[in-house]
């Protein structure tokens, strides 16, 4: 009992327990999914759908911002929580606290040398006249928030690894509720457009992150803020841990722009609206399953770092069962209620609402194949194989979508637009399946 209590991860797990374990990070995704598609609602609503528009415009660039700070967090997390596991909980610490100081500097680095050429970066974006002004305000904002964007995501992930799941959940929901707030403030009664937005989501950022650092200072924590050593080999090992993370928003912004220009060419800047409803009404649901993958995955890594595979083997057997029930709700829901999704952003009847609606219903297959992938994809990091993980990654968020974008439309339209990601997660779960039975032996975890 004394072990259960100094840390949460050495428990022996059942599938109440385990889900009430990652119920506060897939509770935090879900509110990071919120905040998020607040932005696009609001802006949709109360400033124009060329802004929303432009939302997606720059995107790619928050993605790679995104896909920094969770590289550094989940493979950061592999690590400290491995090294927690083997009984060595102060140089987890120094080495969490490199990993925070390197996402600080990063930061700062993308921050100012983004603000210096943001007008370039938009117009390879594609922005056109009509987008560039409303791109321009919504990106030269949000880079100044850039520090706080990649802490507030490793804090959120490594809190997990410090055995604390519930204060992530409630930095999840301070970060959704303030951004909420400040949009509708900033939006509506201050007229400040899509800068308000941005405003919003970036101070949004700024709570968890000045939370987590007062909770890693007290010393409360088995893991805690502490002088780092300066390890390399650290660095390097979280970046290629989590490497798979890194590409998967990398491919995310590729993909983005490819969505963008081919609906452009197919329904004008309504069907760029409606790809960008599309595409965060995505992200709001499959965030339960990004959340149980990354709840679960410091679990994964305690136990295999402990090398008690009796309980990796049953962690393992709890996940897979639940994320199937997990992809056939989420699909469920998003087949039946994606129409009402789509009036969040836009009114009934009006050619945005429309096209959003009707892709939705195609869109929505790739929910009963992708939470498998965004588990295997976690679980490989969590184990510290990024090579497999990274792989998933890739299939799923870029390398099938992108051949897939570039020829179905050719042939079918706007159909072959809806198709692609059902598709690409389709083949993707049959080779994470194909992973998961070939490693079996070397991970012990069926």
């Amino acid at each position: 009992m004394h072990n259960k209590a100094e840390n949460p991860l050495s428990q022996s797990f059942t599938m109440c327990s385990l889900l009430a374990f990652a119920l506060p990070t897939m509770s935090a995704m879900v509110f990071m999914g919120l905040y998020t598609a607040v932005d696009t609602v609001f802006v949709s609503r109360f400033v124009h759908t060329n802004a929303l528009s432009a939302l997606n415009i720059v995107c790619p660039v928050v993605n790679l911002i995104v896909g920094l700070g969770t590289m550094l967090a989940t493979g950061g997390s592999a690590i400290v929580a491995r090294k927690m596991g083997a009984g060595d909980p102060k140089r987890a610490s120094q080495d969490f606290t490199l990993i925070v100081c390197a996402g600080a500097g990063l930061g700062a680095i993308i921050a100012v040398f983004g603000t210096a050429f943001v007008d370039a970066i938009i117009r390879r974006l594609g922005a056109s006249p009509a987008l560039f002004p409303y791109c321009r305000e919504y990106l030269s904002t949000i880079l100044l928030f850039t520090p706080a964007s990649i802490l507030q995501v490793i804090f959120q992930n490594l809190i997990v690894a410090a055995g604390r799941p519930a204060l992530g959940m409630l930095l999840g929901a301070g970060a959704g509720i303030v951004n909420l707030a400040l949009d509708y403030v900033l939006m509506v009664p201050l007229h400040m457009g899509i800068r308000g937005a941005a405003l919003g989501t970036g101070i949004g950022y700024m709570v968890p992150t000045a939370i987590g650092i007062a909770f890693f200072c007290t010393g409360k924590s088995r893991l805690r803020l502490r002088k780092p050593v300066l390890d390399v080999d650290v660095l390097i090992e979280s970046s290629a841990n989590g490497v798979s993370e890194m590409v998967s928003q990398a491919a995310t912004a590729v993909t983005t722009f490819l969505f963008n220009r081919t609906m452009m060419n197919l329904l004008g800047e309504d069907g760029v609206a409606a790809i960008t409803i599309i595409l965060y009404t995505q992200f709001l649901l499959s965030s339960l399953c990004i959340g149980f993958s990354m709840g679960v995955a410091p679990v994964i890594s305690y136990n295999y770092g402990k090398q008690d595979k009796s309980r990796l083997r049953n962690v393992f057997s709890i996940c897979l069962r639940f994320i199937c029930i997990l992809s056939l709700c989420v699909f469920a829901a998003a087949f039946a209620f994606g129409p009402r999704l789509a009036l969040l952003f836009s009114e009934s009847g009006t050619p945005v609402y429309d096209i959003a609606r009707n892709g939705l219903r195609i869109f929505s297959f790739g929910f009963l194949f992708c939470g498998l992938n965004l588990f295997a994809s976690a679980a490989f990091t969590a184990l510290s194989n990024g090579k497999l993980s990274a792989i998933v990654s890739f299939l799923r968020t870029f390398g099938l979508i992108t051949s897939l974008l570039l020829t179905l439309p050719r042939f079918l339209g706007v159909t072959g637009v809806w198709l692609a990601v059902p598709t690409a997660e389709l083949i993707t779960m049959i080779v994470a399946f194909v992973f998961l039975h070939q490693n079996r032996e070397k991970y012990h975890y069926i």
